[in-house]
């Protein structure tokens, strides 16, 4: 942290009936900083730069938290603490929470928070980090990789990292030895696990990396051979708040053999990283269920046939062999709790029951499992900022200051409840209640047992702290468990062991900028730029997107041309592509009932294509790096860029307008073969795009 930011302060796996408190144990000299006495939940505010040793007494014996705390002049712009992009830190309140869609964001530039991106420019911005780990003759060394913005005119040789040990592990701390960009420990001075976290510091702190070692004894009594650096297989889960994403096994010099195991656990699951997400808006996907359990059936061929079916779960299960004949590997349902009606779910009135116009727990559990024999995960869409206004909790306490819920939720001065947008369903719960807290966490423990991640709506709205207990506590059980943000404009914080994915907000804006024709196809590689000048690391994995339930279908606001380019940013561009329902037969309607009578074989075919091309091509995949070329063209509604990979380069070509343009490389060497159609583009001058054309580099 740095003076001027404030986070929220919590017991974790609380029990509402029990007695907390909160005490500063050491604090910089300069500080006069303490707690409202018997007070559960607190706002940690530094007063002055330094080390913090915060104490909570709890009846299982006190905890302690050490924050580092850096000068205020450290302060990133658009800090998720420090109240510029959302304040999640501080429980949500409305009126001082960040905006979902906040009215001076244009779209172009949007940072981390409102205005971040313009104030970075020019002033540095943050730096990023990378920590990796070996072992190397039993002694653990940690390397940070740190990088200037590259908005800075710093020397990357003058960039400085901290570390810190995580004071939850067992770690003698007496052997640690840091010399500049490298920590060292020998394995013999850890206990079951290590974790180091790393930071660079420029002209502000950069968004933090890290990093974890664990020893686990091998029952043989066996040694583990060192394998290579990120490339051994996993070894099942892991413990709290890691993913195995890049595990490696390496030899101990501790007696009985044992084995070290080293984690990124910000790097997204593996699995995350090459999929292609599919959103499917609940009652509209299907047309539905009529009084007799009548619905229609989707094949392949796009033909509808009617089929009995008792439920919405089993009308969307009979869609999965069309799902997968279309190559989408990951479904992102939106909310199927029990809810006051409104279509789309989020208004929920019960936090642990299906929705029953949908069908029963076991019919949902039905069709998680189908998806799961098809090789598909599946996304829950997951609500923990506001219930809504017809939930019993919320009508109890509704002008009844003495009601037992009176206190879960955020009241405004009028006596009406917190909220967002003036929105009149909803109300914000507040988030220093433990009660608030247990019944959110319980239903989190719920729905994670039967899904493959949350999709979590709102994020920016909930206390940062809470998100990272959340993601320790699935991660504990499942290290592949994913968690993307909806958060608008995003914020490179949520990296930090929070989130694994992002919602691409900013791509989205300059992607309808660029369909519409206010903007050149060229904004679209500043867009890309942008995520690492607001401080995301590179290791940061993006969702992309044209449309969603809750925007204008792309292909009604920007054209059909345009939304046939728009496909092919979404699988050439650096992210994971999400598809919303509808959006590949050419739907007009945001919510409607799919015509799927109507359906556009054409545009199907389209990304048919494109997701097939994407998935037998590592270049444009979470590996793949991206980087801009010089490129000459008579239109600025085209754009080019290379995608590079190890396995071999692609040059990227994007069209947004009706015919065709060509598109001067210059002394690029490129074989002219087009791998989205297979036909020859060459032309005079260069080379011939319609929409998407992605050619191989030579």
């Amino acid at each position: 942290m740095a003076v001027g930011e404030s986070v929220q302060l919590a017991p974790r796996n609380p029990n509402p009936d029990a007695d907390y408190e909160w005490h500063v144990r050491s604090a910089p000299v300069a500080s006069s900083l303490d707690f409202e006495e018997g007070t559960p939940v607190v706002q940690f505010t530094p007063d002055a730069e330094g080390s913090y040793v915060l104490e909570l007494d709890a009846p299982d014996g006190p905890h302690t938290l050490t924050v580092r705390v850096f000068p205020g002049s450290y302060l990133p712009s658009g800090s998720v603490r420090s109240g510029e992009s959302g304040m999640s830190g501080f429980s949500g309140f409305s009126g001082q929470s960040g905006s979902a869609r906040p009215t001076q964001f244009s779209g172009g530039a949007s940072g981390s928070g409102s205005g971040a991106g313009e104030a970075q420019r020019g002033d540095g911005g943050r730096p990023r980090i990378r920590l990796d780990a070996t072992v190397e003759d039993g002694v653990v060394v940690v390397r940070a990789d740190p990088q200037p913005n590259p908005n800075s005119d710093t020397d990357r040789d003058d960039l400085v990292v901290e570390f810190v040990v995580d004071d939850r592990d067992d770690v003698n701390r007496s052997a640690v030895e840091t010399d500049g960009w490298e920590l060292r420990i020998p394995v013999s001075a850890i206990g079951d696990r290590l974790r180091v976290h790393g930071v660079a510091l420029d002209e502000t702190y950069s968004v933090p990396d890290t990093v974890t070692v664990e020893r686990d004894a091998i029952t043989d009594g066996g040694v583990a051979e060192a394998e290579h650096e990120g490339e051994a297989e996993h070894e099942g889960a892991t413990t709290e708040g890691e993913t195995n994403d890049t595990e490696s096994t390496a030899k101990s010099d501790g007696s009985g053999g044992q084995r070290v195991s080293v984690a990124r656990p910000n790097d997204p699951p593996k699995w995350a990283q090459e999929v292609t997400l599919y959103e499917i808006y609940v009652r509209g996907y299907t047309s539905g269920v009529d009084e007799k359990g009548s619905s229609d059936r989707q094949t392949q061929s796009g033909d509808v046939g009617d089929d009995e079916v008792e439920n919405t779960f089993e009308a969307l299960e009979n869609r999965l062999d069309y799902l997968e004949s279309l190559g989408v590997d990951c479904l992102w349902l939106t909310p199927v709790l029990q809810n006051d009606h409104a279509p789309h779910g989020y208004n929920i009135v019960d936090f642990y029951s299906i929705a029953e116009d949908l069908g029963s727990r076991e019919d949902y559990e039905q069709f998680v499992e189908a998806a799961h024999d098809r090789g598909m995960k599946v996304l829950f869409d997951l609500v923990l900022n506001h219930s809504a206004r017809e939930h019993p909790f919320f009508k109890d306490a509704y002008k009844n200051p003495d009601s037992d819920y009176y206190d879960w939720y955020e009241w405004q001065e009028n006596g009406e409840p917190g909220t967002y947008f003036d929105w009149e369903y909803i109300a914000n719960f507040d988030h220093r209640n433990l009660d608030v807290r247990r019944y959110l966490l319980d239903a989190v423990d719920m729905w994670a047992e039967i899904v493959d991640g949350f999709r979590c709506d709102m994020a920016w709205a909930v206390p940062d702290t809470f998100w990272q207990e959340i993601r320790d506590r699935v991660k504990s059980k499942d290290s592949d468990f994913l968690l993307l943000d909806e958060t608008i404009p995003y914020i490179a914080d949520f990296h930090e062991g929070m989130f694994d994915m992002h919602f691409d907000t900013t791509l989205y804006f300059v992607l309808r900028q660029v369909g519409r024709g206010d903007a050149p196809a060229e904004r679209i590689l500043d867009a890309i730029d942008q995520r690492a000048e607001v401080g995301f690391p590179d290791h940061a994995a993006f969702m992309l997107y044209l449309e969603n339930h809750d925007e204008t279908r792309y292909i009604v606001e920007c054209g059909e041309s345009e939304a046939l380019a728009g496909a092919g940013a979404l699988f050439t561009l650096p992210g994971v592509p999400m598809i919303y329902g509808g959006q590949e037969i050419g739907q007009r309607g945001r919510r409607d009932a799919l015509s799927w009578e109507h359906a556009r074989d054409d545009i199907r075919e389209h990304y048919e294509r494109l997701i097939e091309v994407r998935d037998e091509t590592p270049a444009l995949r979470y590996g793949g790096s991206f980087r801009r070329i010089d490129y000459e063209t008579d239109s600025d509604r085209a754009v080019a860029f290379v995608r590079d990979h190890a396995d071999g380069s692609y040059l990227c070509l994007l069209h947004f307008g009706d015919g065709s343009v060509t598109v001067d490389i210059g002394d690029l060497d490129v074989d002219a073969t087009d791998l989205v159609s297979g036909d020859s583009i060459a032309a005079e001058g260069g080379l011939r795009v319609d929409d998407v054309a992605i050619c191989p580099l030579v």
